[in-house]
């Protein structure tokens, strides 16, 4: 994991997301924390686009993000788009309030096939 400061603001990737391995390595956590907005949208967008090709089950641990603008929901669209393109698959763990609305607000929930936790998203 890449924790070089972005050029703007001073903010670390290990700020935004953390990844881990999940069983056997065929499954991909990245749990998602803070606030995913334009200053962070990009370096989460980097970080995602560069492994998820290599998990086929990829989980967004939602759980600890704060706020969640249309930067933000963007990479998750781009990250759906891209698991669909390669074959596999991605589940949510939106577990807040805040991440339900904003997808709710925009018409994406059911885009995305979501899950209550990331033990639920892993073994289903």
């Amino acid at each position: 994991m890449s924790e070089t400061p972005a050029d703007e603001g001073g903010v670390e990737i290990s700020d935004v997301v953390r990844f881990e391995q999940a069983g056997d390595g065929s499954s991909l956590v990245a749990h998602v924390r803070g606030e995913i907005d334009t200053l962070t949208a990009p370096l989460l967008r980097t970080e995602l686009d560069a492994r998820l090709p290599a998990a086929p089950l990829v989980v967004l641990d939602l759980s600890g993000v704060t706020f969640l603008g249309s930067a933000g929901l963007a990479v998750l669209v781009a990250a759906k788009d891209q698991v669909d393109r390669s074959g596999h698959s991605l589940k949510l763990v939106c577990g807040s309030r805040i991440v339900t609305r904003a997808l709710q607000a925009t018409g994406l929930l059911g885009l995305f096939d979501v899950a209550d936790g990331v033990t639920e998203a892993l073994s289903s």
